[in-house]
């Protein structure tokens, strides 16, 4: 039985935890907060509660294996699952809007076909084909598989198969996000709807690579999800599963260093003093803070990764208590995309450019545990930001909140005059909560590498990475992968090839 020191409580790292404790191991989660769950965290106040991280869960599948493997109890005895049917609304800069039904290739088509005219629902559903031809070249070396040592495969071949196009009497590929929108969806609509994608993740669709068709496909292929009470109580399920198999929880505990010995992870400091000796550490943090507490390089990629992982957009959002119930029929997530796209990509790079109205996600969920009453309903409005853009003036905020709540007000009429009040959350309040400020993206292959994440292993030996800035990246089914990577590394050695 090793003992094992766990930085950090977030969603991977407790997937890591329970399936190390079932493996024999003892294992403790050092956690620098007052709570468990990463990003799912929970916004309570007069009745209402709001969901301040992801609101939905694409791949429940991956959590439902982690049940499996670590207890009798299987997911859907610890939560409600519900799925979100439609999965998403639309609302284009032209003010035209499409429902698309969940998981439903020809539902997707036939929506597309009557709400954007004839042509537009075929295109999109060729693109999902080849996107799944994408998916297929690269589930298991990007979510199943720890990272391989000779990445660099991954970053040199495209999975995405391009339609060739002709242009200036040459034949070119779409190589990145936008070109496969504008070269081959041929709608500035369905190139909204291809890249807001990419945008949920701060993902620039004119630099992210074509292999990016991989994330609208996952939401058509498997469905999106909700958890009935707020996605927090996903993380309470995860944590009560850790409690069960024996997974110890120290909170209020920051880590400022890693011991080592011998040249391998020997345990971990505390800032009040304490020193806690481990077999093995696990660390789920950014990869500027981990560097930090070991002091010196931990691999060639991923140190160059974490300079990069450091500027990545953050997460604005605005929480509502609204008057009025919930309208039957509404939408639990409406997209209302941005008026002048290249503005908010400038915006979102180079915040120098100044605010721009962002594409808007407003969740709505019909879930009276989130409510007061039937009287009131509590809606989450959210767009991708820079970290860094005058967030720490009031000024800045409140100005942004405004241009965020008129963008939502496609989504709900008569918003304003049903605002009861609103409390708004910059990439700031991430960063205080989990330590980090940006969103890590979803490893892509191609684009030379720069759209992967560091490999779970490092240079220095015990030390493992997990969660959304390790492989295979960001998003809450990631996270879940990012575990059970670590855990079998670490159980049955660097042999491992992955998940089964």
């Amino acid at each position: 039985m090793a003992r094992i020191a766990v930085i950090g409580a977030g969603m991977g790292a407790m997937a890591a935890a329970a399936r190390l404790a079932v493996a024999g191991h003892r294992v403790v989660v050092y956690e620098r907060t007052e709570t468990y769950g990463g990003a799912l965290r929970r916004f309570e106040r007069d009745g209402f509660r709001f969901d301040t991280g992801p609101g939905l869960l694409p791949l429940p599948a991956v959590y439902r294996d982690l049940f499996v493997k670590t207890g009798k109890e299987p997911l859907e005895d610890c939560v409600e699952l519900v799925q979100v049917d439609p999965s998403s609304r639309h609302v284009f800069a032209d003010g035209t809007a499409v429902s698309l039904p969940n998981a439903s290739r020809a539902g997707v088509v036939s929506a597309l076909e009557e709400a954007l005219g004839a042509g537009t629902g075929q295109r999109w559903g060729d693109f999902l084909v080849r996107a799944r031809e994408a998916w297929d070249r690269t589930r298991r070396p990007l979510l199943e598989e720890p990272l391989w040592p000779d990445w660099g495969v991954l970053a040199e071949r495209e999975p995405y198969p391009s339609v060739p196009h002709r242009r200036l009497l040459r034949t070119r590929r779409a190589v990145t996000l936008a070109e496969v929108g504008t070269w081959e969806l041929r709608d500035p609509r369905l190139a909204a709807l291809l890249e807001s994608h990419a945008l949920a993740y701060g993902l620039d669709p004119r630099v992210a690579p074509a292999s990016a068709a991989v994330l609208p496909y996952m939401e058509h292929a498997f469905g999106i999800w909700y958890v009935r009470g707020g996605m927090r109580e996903l993380a309470r399920a995860v944590h009560e599963r850790c409690l069960a198999r024996r997974v110890e929880f120290v909170f209020g505990a920051e880590v400022t260093g890693i011991l080592e010995k011998d040249g391998r992870a020997a345990g971990v400091e505390l800032a009040d003093g304490k020193v806690a000796e481990a077999d093995h550490v696990v660390a789920d943090v950014d990869p500027v803070r981990l560097r930090g507490l070991t002091g010196h390089p931990l691999d060639a990629q991923g140190d160059v990764r974490a300079e990069t992982a450091a500027a990545r957009p953050g997460r604005f959002t605005v929480l509502l208590a609204l008057r009025g119930a919930r309208e039957a029929g509404a939408a639990h997530r409406t997209v209302v995309h941005a008026p002048d796209r290249d503005a908010e990509l400038d915006f979102l790079t180079s915040p120098g450019a100044g605010p721009a109205r962002p594409t808007v996600t407003v969740l709505r969920p019909a879930d009276p545990a989130l409510c007061p009453d039937a009287d009131h309903e509590s809606v989450v409005v959210s767009a991708t930001v820079p970290t860094e853009a005058g967030w720490e003036r009031e000024s800045t905020v409140d100005g942004f909140a405004d241009m965020v709540v008129e963008a939502a007000g496609a989504a709900l009429p008569g918003l304003r005059e049903r605002i009861i009040w609103r409390e708004v959350r910059t990439p700031g309040h991430s960063a205080d909560e989990t330590g980090a400020g940006p969103v890590p993206a979803p490893a892509l292959a191609a684009g030379g590498g720069r759209f992967l994440h560091p490999a779970n292993t490092t240079r220095l030996p015990g030390l493992y990475r997990v969660g959304g800035w390790s492989h295979p990246g960001g998003g809450l089914p990631h996270a879940g992968m990012s575990g059970a990577l670590v855990a079998g590394l670490m159980v049955e050695g660097p042999d491992f090839r992955g998940s089964q």
